[in-house]
């Protein structure tokens, strides 16, 4: 039986973390990336969507977590996690990442990749002053006085820059301060919590 037959069979032809049963794909998980029932999950377009562009994440969706975080397939309970963490920001999802238990084994497995790293690319992660990783729409704190270049302005510390933005490189965010869109440096940047 291929992979797909069995993934198929084990979900009842049904997305493995949202139930959808639209445009099902087989989803192998990193570092591996090995095609094997043990080590692939089932996916709708839209889960797969989500997961191959973390930044693009609607946060409502991932609610389904909370049902299929409990299943008792590893490959499945590694995917429910790296999305949780993803979605750290959002404070029902840290309350199910505080629920949600893996054995010693998968938890290494879960860890030993992020969403943002799922690809073979070599893009780095946007990280504030802490190492706390920047996505897309989160908010942060100055943490010491910037003097804005052509702007006329200096951005306080303890400023909150809400709804930012990534950037190519991953050592700056953009960012409103003063009603005027701006390039951050991350190293002087706290996520907001």
């Amino acid at each position: 039986m291929s992979t797909e037959q069995t993934l198929l069979q084990r979900s009842d032809s049904k997305c493995e973390l949202c139930k959808s049963e639209q445009n099902l794909s087989v989803y192998s998980l990193a570092p591996d990336n090995e095609e094997s029932a043990e080590k692939s999950i089932l996916l709708c377009d839209t889960c797969n969507g989500q997961i191959a562009k973390p930044e693009t994440m609607d946060a409502n969706h991932w609610r389904c977590l909370n049902d299929s975080m409990w299943n008792p397939e590893p490959a499945v309970q590694v995917m429910a996690w790296r999305i949780l963490q993803c979605l750290s920001a959002e404070s029902w999802a840290q309350d199910l990442a505080d629920m949600l238990y893996l054995e010693p084994e998968v938890q290494s497995w879960a860890e030993s990749a992020s969403l943002a790293h799922h690809d073979a690319d070599d893009t780095l992660a946007t990280v504030d002053n802490n190492g706390a990783q920047l996505l897309a729409g989160d908010s942060v704190t100055l943490i010491k006085d910037l003097d804005v270049k052509g702007a006329g302005f200096t951005a306080k510390r303890g400023t909150v820059v809400k709804n930012i933005s990534l950037t190519d490189n991953p050592k700056h965010i953009e960012g409103r301060v003063n009603g005027v869109r701006i390039v951050l440096v991350a190293d002087y940047l706290k996520k907001a919590s």
